[in-house]
């Protein structure tokens, strides 16, 4: 097989951005915080470290609608399963932290349904999303102009599964309640964007159930190394620790920080789902960075101080119905047992980089390049 030149892979430009990632970047911080806000050592702390941490941000009751939400995603994939005959049973007397993992067991995959039925957004994410508190929170990171991204996520992290367990990834800033869009994932104009980015977990994230898992100050550079794809049997992009320190130039041994409340997310060996949620926002000024598939939403102006988010048009495109439209032809031959319950998760990302573990997810026009590699599967 043929070593492809890098000018084949796009993901790699050579560009490098700095100040659009460290301290030069910061808005001006007002002197009289408002509330959410946080002093100006913890903001600092995110643009030199590249995450913040912030425990206890949400009162229950600002999580709490969620837990119909989350029981509502499980029950519509369980029912699915059920009503074809793949699944013996819907487990409906089990809660959302267990639910998944009985349907997992016997439909392997039963977690990504879950994961591609996300198409709208519930309202009970909206009001977290555009919490009040938060959005102030965000104001010092990127200022007054404030649009939701398109890409969000709600994660059902399964017990031993490749499918949840996300290997080393570069998203520039990263943070618990922030960081930075995965730009390993999106299209080559947001590599020049800044995009704070909210993960939060809907139960506790610890070593067992899979914690986060960060190079400190691994945004510096602000280089987007070469990346791979895809990790094992998943459609997950991976980034060997040799880049990490060749190309992005960190001492590995030095900068791994633990984070129990992920870049990577370690595996999750307990007997229950962890559930959450990663958010983004970008500058309303900003291009959404995702292939032209779906826009921002405006979330807040500087001078339209009574806006009203409206989430009309974000909530009627579906981006994982327009991932898999967009590259129809490109995964006709790569064949699925059941397209009613197909789990395959293939994305335009897929075309930025070199393609080492061939597998469903990944493009028929990569697939052949591969041919005979040991490492197909």
């Amino acid at each position: 097989m043929s070593v492809p030149t890098e000018c084949e892979y796009p993901g790699y430009t050579g560009e490098r951005h700095p100040e659009v990632f460290d301290v030069r970047a910061m808005p001006a911080q007002p002197e009289v915080l408002k509330p959410g806000q946080l002093p100006r050592e913890k903001i600092e702390q995110f643009f030199t470290k590249g995450y913040l941490v912030v425990e206890d941000y949400f009162t229950p009751e600002e999580l709490d609608p969620m837990t119909p939400v989350l029981n509502q995603f499980v029950d519509n994939v369980a029912n699915r399963l059920y009503k074809a005959g793949k699944v013996k049973d819907v487990y409906a007397d089990l809660g959302f932290r267990e639910r998944l993992c009985k349907l997992e067991e016997e439909f392997p995959g039963a977690n990504i349904l879950c994961f591609k039925q996300m198409g709208s957004v519930p309202q009970a994410l909206k009001a977290i999303w555009a919490n009040e508190r938060l959005l102030n929170l965000i104001e010092q990171l990127i200022g007054p102009d404030i649009a939701g991204n398109p890409v969000w996520n709600l994660r059902t992290k399964t017990p031993r599964n490749d499918a949840t367990t996300v290997p080393w990834h570069q998203v520039y800033n990263v943070s618990i309640v922030s960081r930075v869009l995965d730009c390993s994932y999106t299209d080559l104009e947001s590599y020049r964007c800044l995009v704070p980015t909210a993960w939060i977990p809907f139960v506790d994230a610890n070593e067992d159930n899979g914690c986060l898992q960060i190079m400190e100050s691994g945004h510096m550079s602000g280089l987007v190394a070469r990346h791979q794809c895809c990790w094992g049997g998943t459609w997950y992009n991976m980034l060997e620790e040799h880049e990490m320190r060749d190309t992005l130039e960190q001492q590995l041994q030095n900068f791994f920080v633990l984070i129990t409340v992920s870049p990577l997310s370690l595996n999750n060996t307990s007997d229950h789902v962890r559930w959450s949620v990663d958010l983004r926002w970008q500058r309303a000024s900003d291009p959404a960075g995702f292939y032209g598939l779906k826009g921002s939403v405006l979330m807040r102006s500087h001078d339209r101080p009574d806006l009203k988010i409206d989430w009309t048009e974000f909530d009627a495109v579906n981006r994982h119905e327009l991932q898999d439209k967009l590259l129809a032809d490109e995964m006709k031959s790569v064949p699925q047992d059941d397209p009613d319950f197909d789990t395959r998760v293939p994305g335009p990302w897929m075309r930025k980089w070199e393609i080492t573990h061939v597998n469903k997810h990944v493009l028929q026009h990569r697939k052949d390049e591969s041919a005979g590699d040991e490492h197909a599967i």
